[in-house]
């Protein structure tokens, strides 16, 4: 299950600050309006968040190799770590003018990304690699 669990989370951390960096730029550049930028972070955070777990969940169950538990462990975490991080990058755009928003949440979410790249190499799998050198 922890297994699981560290791959939904991966995948819907990456997902969200990729995805959610994207549209924030694009709408910022496309609009400038931080209406627009926060609909479009709010509509990431719920759709697209269905969108992952539901993949997850097909890719996980396509492989065969995992529980009923397992599989519904990853879509769980999946779509809770996509759709708690999304949202994490509406408190900058609610609170900071809309370009200082864009640039607080490009550091945040580039945080995000080198702290889990740190601690998913740090981990049992990383482990093995380094070991195997």
């Amino acid at each position: 299950m922890k297994d699981s669990l560290r791959t939904g989370i991966s995948f819907g951390l990456t997902s969200a600050v990729i995805t959610t960096l994207g549209l924030m730029v694009g709408l910022h550049s496309g609009t400038g309006s931080k209406m627009v930028v926060i609909g479009g972070v709010l509509t990431i955070a719920v759709a697209d968040a269905f969108s992952d777990a539901l993949g997850i969940h097909i890719s996980e169950e396509s492989k065969n190799i995992h529980t009923a538990r397992q599989i519904w462990g990853a879509t769980i975490a999946t779509f809770m770590a996509k759709f708690i991080f999304a949202l994490s990058f509406i408190i900058p755009a609610l609170l900071l003018p809309l370009l200082t928003a864009i640039v607080v949440s490009l550091v945040w979410g580039l945080s995000v990304l080198t702290v889990l790249s740190y601690y998913d190499g740090k981990g049992p799998r990383g482990a093995a690699v380094e070991g195997s050198e």
